[in-house]
């Protein structure tokens, strides 16, 4: 039987500003991505988000970003892969106090906004990460971008991995995701993306934004709970992935 892991970024929210619908979306994915605080997040909220993980029985991954909160960590920065590791590592220690104060396991790591994409491309960045996130703990999942160097420095760091795959997002001829400045980038149909996740997870192969069928691991699909109409999708996608006879439960 085909297995898949469904994850999503959550903790997200700030001091007094909510962001995302994490008690909606939750219920429905296996993995959550936890933001350690420096492109959102803070202690008060990474402790509830936890304590919401171990509530309905799903993993917990660090989700650490740029120190960028007004950026929302999605503005590239110019660091050394030393500066990048050190940030890593310092954000997964903070989320593993919380983690084991819920006498729970961290399950895996995944960057966040522009320091995933920035590490899918250059491999000596991503070597700085996934080296820090070793000595921390080997047996840790790296969840990265399906094909994307990353992975490959995870592998060779002695990380186990974990394909990321993209339900809603377009993607290039050789596997790399359509920029989000350009048109079709995003998918809205929700009648495409639930095919899509499904192609993904049962047949390893995705149709590009150009109409080629490329290969494509998916270890993982990344769903976004952040609106009304988000969690409409992220229920879909389970139920037709469980319905095509896939089963849908965190990394092993």
């Amino acid at each position: 039987m085909s297995t898949v892991d469904l994850n999503c970024d959550l903790g997200e929210s700030f001091g007094a500003y909510t962001i995302g619908m994490d008690e909606a979306v939750i219920p429905y994915v296996t993995s959550v991505n936890v933001a350690c605080g420096w492109h959102a997040g803070d202690p008060l909220i990474m402790d509830k988000t936890v304590a919401l993980a171990k509530k309905h029985g799903v993993a917990v991954g660090a989700h650490p970003g740029f120190p960028d909160l007004m950026g929302f960590g999605r503005r590239p920065m110019t660091v050394t892969p030393q500066e990048a590791g050190a940030y890593v590592k310092y954000q997964v220690g903070a989320l593993l106090a919380f983690v084991k104060a819920q006498g729970l396991e961290l399950q895996h790591v995944k960057p966040h906004g522009a320091l995933y994409n920035m590490a899918a491309k250059d491999e000596a960045l991503a070597t700085g990460i996934c080296e820090a996130i070793a000595s921390v703990d080997k047996n840790l999942f790296f969840m990265g971008l399906a094909g994307s160097v990353m992975l490959e420095a995870a592998k060779k760091a002695g990380l186990k991995t974990a394909s990321e795959v993209f339900a809603d997002r377009a993607y290039n001829d050789d596997g790399s995701l359509v920029n989000r400045k350009l048109s079709g980038a995003v998918i809205h149909d929700p009648v495409v993306a639930v095919e899509r996740a499904v192609k993904m997870a049962k047949e390893g192969k995705v149709i590009s934004i150009n109409g080629k069928e490329i290969s494509i691991q998916a270890d993982s699909i990344c769903v976004h709970g952040d609106n009304e109409q988000a969690i409409e999708l992220v229920s879909k996608i389970r139920k037709a992935l469980e319905g095509a006879g896939i089963e849908v439960r965190s990394l092993k």
